[in-house]
């Protein structure tokens, strides 16, 4: 057991972490994890598009990047980050995914402090809050918005056929059929809300609507 213990460690690689690795590792992960994030956003058939989780999806391969380098150092590392992640427990309902973001982001600190190796723990925070920073406000594609109207049941196809002039990403998510006429939700996504709302006008088609605008998991 001691000589295969022994062996284990010897054949062990022990790279030393350079300025320009750590950069290199976080360039290549920066140009594909915005690859992502545009992919995520463009290719993403959902009308109601969550920002924060793309956010996160872009974000995250940054932390676990630099904490694979971090591994590769010592394999007494890699012994105790595995013991800091396995006591993780999360009890509480955690709604943002960016939340869950900055708690990794928490554990990242822990570990690379914890290992000495600050380079990378300073490198890694300065270039994700630029991108956190960057992300945030950066708007590609079309808003996403819910649209509420009451109408005759004879008119729907009316409605639908200006909604469909402004977007193709639409989806009737309820009718509700009264005695005086039908409610309508719609999602959808629109650049222009203000022309979507003139052309509805025109039609004469809707006795009252609602265009409603959709931000993660709250409307505003």
């Amino acid at each position: 057991m001691e000589n295969t213990i022994e062996s284990i460690i010897n054949s062990y690689y022990n790279p030393r972490l350079y300025t320009s690795m750590i950069l290199s590792v976080l360039l290549i992960v920066l140009i594909l994890s915005v690859y992502e994030f545009i992919v995520y956003r463009l290719v993403s058939h959902r009308a109601f598009y969550n920002r924060s989780f793309n956010i996160c999806i872009a974000i995250l391969p940054f932390f676990i990047a630099t904490i694979v380098l971090c591994l590769q150092s010592n394999i007494v590392i890699t012994l105790g980050t595995i013991g800091a992640l396995a006591i993780l427990r999360f009890r509480t309902t955690i709604k943002d995914p960016v939340d869950m973001l900055y708690l990794l982001w928490s554990v990242h600190i822990g570990i690379t402090c914890g290992c000495q190796l600050y380079e990378v723990a300073v490198l890694t925070a300065l270039i994700v809050t630029i991108l956190l920073i960057v992300l945030e406000h950066i708007s590609i594609g079309r808003k996403p918005f819910v649209l509420v109207l009451h109408c005759n049941s004879e008119d729907e196809n009316v409605l639908l056929k200006a909604i469909g002039e402004h977007t193709t990403k639409y989806r009737v998510k309820s009718r509700n059929y009264t005695a005086r006429g039908m409610d309508m939700v719609i999602e959808l996504s629109v650049k222009n809300p203000q022309k979507l709302a003139e052309s509805i006008q025109e039609t004469k088609a809707a006795e009252k609507f609602s265009v409603i605008e959709y931000d993660s998991d709250d409307v505003l």
